[in-house]
């Protein structure tokens, strides 16, 4: 997937841009007024996720989406910069070059360890706003040999090219998706195939699985006071939603409110949802 593509056939592709703050060159998504919101997908997602949270978001507020490094259209500068605390250090580096006043974050998965990271040194209360956050690691021997897997087939382009292959096919797209507990539409599976499809989005998200640890921000939680919202949908099987639990039960200000019926994409089978519960959060924040 090409510059010329994402302008042509991506959802919102006439509010796309992009940016070069260093080290990457990103793909920025803007569109509406009003109090600004910034999304943050998760690992192997991009801002086509959020196609219709944008939509309904954008009725009455400024909102934000970006891919992370190495995602959908955002250029690596580094391929050594995937890292919870490096990723953290290049988004508040775009954050500042553009000038984004943000009032709220809305996140996905892995995106919410991003943004308690953004938002740990803020002083003022800016809340979170998280959908099936992805906040603690794998356990046992998956938590070792997984990162270990995803850095030799980083590293291996016929390794890389046999993983293309064989998620970039229609049927292993449905299998796929199948294992997030969603069911979503038509339309969103042919773009997660083109996604899949693309070389630097394949790499990217290997790059990030590789060098991405949670240890840390596990250790920090009691000590962070962000507030924050998780939406949980009950058939999520990407994450378990009593990992969720547990990690909010060790924050001071984390609210945990679940679904049944969706699963690790709610925000893309009930995208209006999520629109209003960030509305409730900031009605309570702002």
């Amino acid at each position: 997937m090409g510059a010329a593509e994402t302008l042509t056939a991506w959802p919102h592709a006439e509010y796309s841009r992009f940016v070069d703050a260093r080290p990457h060159h990103w793909h920025v998504q803007e569109m509406g007024q009003g109090d600004t919101v910034l999304l943050l997908h998760g690992a192997s997602g991009s801002t086509h996720s959020w196609r219709d949270v944008m939509t309904d978001l954008a009725r009455d507020h400024h909102v934000v989406a970006i891919d992370l490094p190495g995602h959908g259209q955002t250029k690596l500068g580094s391929r050594h910069r995937s890292s919870l605390p490096l990723m953290t250090q290049d988004v508040q580096t775009l954050i500042d070059h553009e000038g984004w006043n943000i009032k709220a974050i809305l996140a996905h998965s892995a995106g919410a360890a991003l943004a308690l990271r953004l938002l740990q040194p803020v002083g003022t209360k800016i809340p979170l706003i998280a959908v099936n956050p992805a906040l603690t690691p794998f356990k046992g021997l998956a938590g070792v040999l997984f990162p270990i897997a995803a850095r030799v087939v980083a590293l291996s382009p016929v390794m890389a090219k046999m993983i293309k292959r064989r998620m970039s096919g229609p049927g292993q797209v449905v299998s796929l998706m199948e294992t997030t507990g969603s069911k979503i539409s038509p339309e969103g599976l042919n773009l997660y195939a083109k996604l899949f499809r693309s070389d630097n989005h394949l790499d990217g998200t290997l790059l990030m699985m590789a060098q991405w640890k949670l240890d840390g921000l596990v250790a920090d939680l009691p000590k962070i006071d962000v507030p924050c919202t998780f939406l949980v949908g009950k058939n999520d099987k990407a994450v378990q939603p009593q990992s969720v639990r547990d990690s909010a039960q060790k924050m001071p200000n984390a609210a945990v409110l679940s679904y049944d019926g969706y699963g690790h994409l709610l925000h893309e089978e009930a995208p209006e949802l999520v629109s209003d519960q960030l509305r409730a959060v900031l009605r309570k924040y702002t």
